[in-house]
C-alpha cells in the first residue's frame, strides 16, 4: 500500500486548490451531512477506502444513524429512510459519477432540477466532481484507509 507518492506533498498547490472547492463547499449552503453522503456513495462507486472511510466517520460524527449509513450503497431499496432530496443527490451523484455509462440522461438532469434550484445543482455537481477527484488521487496512490492504520499500529 505504501509505497506510492503523497500526492499532497509532491504537489502542495495542486492540493490547496482542491482544498479551496471543498472549503467552499462546505459554506455553499447544503447541508454538510447531504454533501457527506454524497461523498460516501461516490466514494463507493469508485472504490477508494480512504475516503469511504473517512466519510464514513464524519457521517456518524454528524449523528447520522449507523441504520442509515450501512443503506447507503443500496438507498434506492431503503424506502423513506432517505428523504426525497437526499434520494435526488444520491441519484445525481450515480449518474454523473458513472458519466460515461450513462451520459447523464435529461431525465436524470429534470429530477434533480426539480429537487434543487440552479445555484444548489451547480454546487452538488462541483462536489461530485470534486470527490470523483479525490477518489482518483486516492485510489492511484493507494492512500490507507485511518481503519487500516489503526489495524497496523494494534495487530
Amino acid at each position: 500500500m505504501g509505497n506510492r507518492i503523497d500526492y499532497a506533498k509532491a504537489s502542495p498547490e495542486g492540493y490547496k486548490a482542491f482544498g479551496g472547492v471543498y472549503l467552499y463547499l462546505k459554506k455553499c449552503g447544503l447541508p454538510e451531512a447531504l454533501l457527506l453522503q454524497v461523498y460516501l456513495r461516490v466514494s463507493q462507486i469508485n472504490g477508494c477506502a480512504y475516503c469511504i472511510d473517512m466519510h464514513s466517520r464524519e457521517l456518524l460524527e454528524h449523528g447520522v444513524a449507523v441504520d442509515k449509513l450501512v443503506l447507503v450503497p443500496v438507498w434506492r431499496e431503503a424506502g423513506e429512510v432517505f428523504s426525497a432530496r437526499e434520494r435526488a443527490a444520491l441519484a445525481w451523484a450515480e449518474t454523473v459519477t458513472r458519466v460515461a455509462e450513462t451520459g447523464v440522461p435529461d431525465a436524470d438532469y429534470a429530477a434533480a432540477a426539480a429537487e434543487f434550484s440552479d445555484k444548489e445543482l451547480a454546487d452538488l455537481t462541483y462536489a461530485i466532481g470534486l470527490m470523483n477527484a479525490f477518489n482518483r488521487l486516492g485510489v492511484t496512490f493507494r492512500v490507507a484507509p485511518a481503519a487500516a492504520a489503526a489495524a497496523g499500529r494494534t495487530g
